[in-house]
């Protein structure tokens, strides 16, 4: 199965959550092949995530994996959303997100920096069936990131889960016994699991 991603954090994520023998997760790099540049035209997680998983079907013949993830802030009217990866604009990284971030959040009182991650999960076969599942992790966003694990607004979101702590200083089993992405993994699980496919 092909996940239609080039970020080896999300990939480690999606191989520790779904550990069934029978599924093997590849990217297109490991198969020698150029990753495709999906443009994530959708108004919602969903339609993304979909978009991609299709494309890459279409690509590669393969099934395939794809999320579309991001970060929700009440402050911000749940900005940055759709756009989290492209937050700080062309060429955007992390570290520009995660400083755009703590500039527009700069007078907001820590009551009520409160935001969530969100994730959306679909799975697509050649046969053009398809299973969805989404989740999401409540919290709130830091005055200044910290640790140095995970990615992306890892370091800035602090989760209820884990008072005191960010995602980034969380290590791989907890921070995905808590997050988006682990618990849309999990309910892709399930789903797998009932249709006899894990």
């Amino acid at each position: 199965m092909i996940v239609a991603s080039t970020n080896h954090g999300k990939l480690a994520e999606i191989r520790a959550a779904l550990d069934f023998e029978s599924f093997e997760f590849v990217t297109a790099a490991d198969l020698g092949l150029e990753p495709l540049e999906v443009e994530e035209t959708g108004d919602t997680f969903a339609e993304n995530a979909l978009l991609k998983a299709h494309a890459y079907v279409d690509a590669f013949g393969l099934a395939a994996l794809a999320d579309d993830s991001g970060l929700e802030v009440d402050a911000l009217l749940g900005a940055p959303g759709v756009i989290s990866a492209r937050y700080s604009g062309e060429g955007a990284t992390d570290e520009r997100n995660n400083e755009k971030m703590l500039g527009a959040l700069s007078d907001v009182p820590e009551r009520d920096r409160t935001a969530r991650f969100r994730s959306v999960i679909a799975l697509v076969y050649p046969n053009g069936t398809s299973l969805m599942a989404d989740g999401s992790c409540e919290g709130s966003i830091g005055l200044a990131p910290r640790g140095s694990g995970g990615f992306g607004y890892d370091p800035l979101f602090l989760p209820e889960a884990t008072p005191g702590r960010t995602m980034a200083e969380l290590e791989m089993a907890e921070k995905n016994a808590i997050s988006h992405r682990g618990s849309a993994l999990r309910a892709l699980r399930h789903k797998l699991v009932a249709e006899g496919r894990g």
